[in-house]
Order: structure tokens, then C-alpha cells, then sequence
């Protein structure tokens, strides 16, 4: 059976990942907001990508409220990824121009935060992916996001689809798409070369070319 609607990632599937460098900035911005000067490397990347238990736990250290740290954290971390987006540093992969003319609804599902999602959508113009749906900038949205299904779920609801596939570029998005009970696409572009999967993929395809024979033709 044909795929009768699309979900994808954004970061590295739609768009090239942040960088490093950008995401680092970002969080020494966010703690220099909350007080604290100069924090240890090993903070600052649990802040680019905690759990609760990780971000409460670097929050204790430096004695600040987990929510201002972790509010602080997102404003920051937008902000510097729209900077990127306007500056042509996260840009658009190509070959989603071949997706946007399928016949099937698109969705995007994103652990990255839903404002960056919006921004994304307004500033390419990606009109057909409704819903957008990213992480809230709250201590539940870091428990709601990938590998766990919350989202995709959400989004397949919205789209009202029977047989939905989900495309993505990382075990999370592998292991999400199955526990939400659907197929899964793993996208290798090259910042993925050498990438081992932890679950093995539905699909695996070097482009998003690809997906218009696996979608349900009208």
C-alpha cells in the first residue's frame, strides 16, 4: 500500500543542521542571562541537549531555577537560529523542491523549538507542511520530544491519515515513527555518512527524490 501522507523532520532532512558553533554561542548567551560566567563545556552541552534530570542537575550546580535556565536556554537558541537562517548558514536542501508538488499532505515534526519551526516555514515558504509541529520551550517539551511518538502522533491525527510515513535522519526518528505505529524513512545525507541505525528503517533513501514513487498517486 501507497503512503497516503508525508511527515519529516526538519533538522537535516529539510534544512542542514545547526551548527555546533551557532548552538555553543547560544547556550554561553543563556547562562551569561541567568548569572553564570564562564560555565564548563560539559554544561553547556547538556544544555544544547538535555534531559530534565540532565538540565535540573547543571541547574542545581550553578544554584538558578531550572525553568529561567531553561527558558533562557530557548529564547537564546531561536534567536541564534533564525540569525542563521537569514544569514544563508541553515538553509534549505535542494532537493525539497522535488517534494512539494506530491499529491499527499505534508507535516513537519521537529525536536527542535516550534517557534524555530515557524520561522523555518515563514522564511522558505514551506506553505504545504500543515501542521508544523515543534517541541514547547517547557520541561515537558523535553519529555515529549523524539524518541518518543507525542508529536508524530499529534501530527498524524491532524493530517487524518491511514497510512502515514515519517521521514527523518537519526535513530530518534526511527525509533518514534515505530512506537507510533508507523513506517519510517531514514534520509542519509552526508552528515550522516557512517551513521549505524539502532532500528532498522522502513526505507532508506539517499534523497528526498525518492519519495514520489512510495506516496499514493491520485
Amino acid at each position: 500500500m501507497r503512503y497516503d501522507a508525508l511527515v519529516f523532520d526538519n533538522d537535516g532532512v529539510l534544512t542542514t543542521p545547526t551548527e555546533l558553533t551557532v548552538l555553543e554561542r547560544a547556550m554561553a548567551t543563556a547562562f551569561e542571562r541567568v548569572g553564570v560566567a564562564e560555565p564548563p563545556a560539559a554544561h553547556v552541552e547538556t544544555l544544547i541537549g538535555p534531559t530534565v534530570d540532565g538540565l535540573q542537575s547543571v541547574a542545581r550546580t550553578h544554584q538558578v531555577d531550572p525553568h529561567d535556565l531553561w527558558a533562557a536556554r530557548e529564547e537564546a537558541a531561536i534567536d541564534a537560529q533564525l540569525e542563521a537562517i537569514r544569514a544563508g548558514e541553515k538553509r534549505l536542501y535542494d532537493d525539497v523542491s522535488t517534494i512539494t508538488d506530491l499529491s499527499v499532505p505534508r507535516a513537519i515534526v521537529s525536536n527542535n523549538q516550534h517557534e524555530t519551526i515557524g520561522n523555518i516555514v515563514e522564511h522558505f515558504e514551506l506553505d504545504g507542511f500543515d501542521p508544523w509541529i515543534g517541541r514547547e520551550p517547557t520541561l515537558e517539551g523535553i519529555r515529549r520530544k523524539k524518541p518518543r511518538p507525542y508529536y508524530i502522533e499529534q501530527a498524524v491525527e491532524a493530517l487524518d491519515a491511514s497510512n502515514p510515513l515519517y521521514v527523518g535522519d537519526s535513530h530518534k526518528d526511527i525509533t518514534a515513527a515505530h512506537a507510533a505505529g508507523i513506517d519510517a524513512a531514514f534520509v542519509r545525507r552526508p552528515h550522516r555518512e557512517g551513521y549505524q541505525l539502532e532500528t532498522d528503517p522502513t526505507h532508506e533513501l539517499s534523497s528526498l527524490d525518492r519519495l514520489a514513487s512510495l506516496v499514493s498517486s491520485e
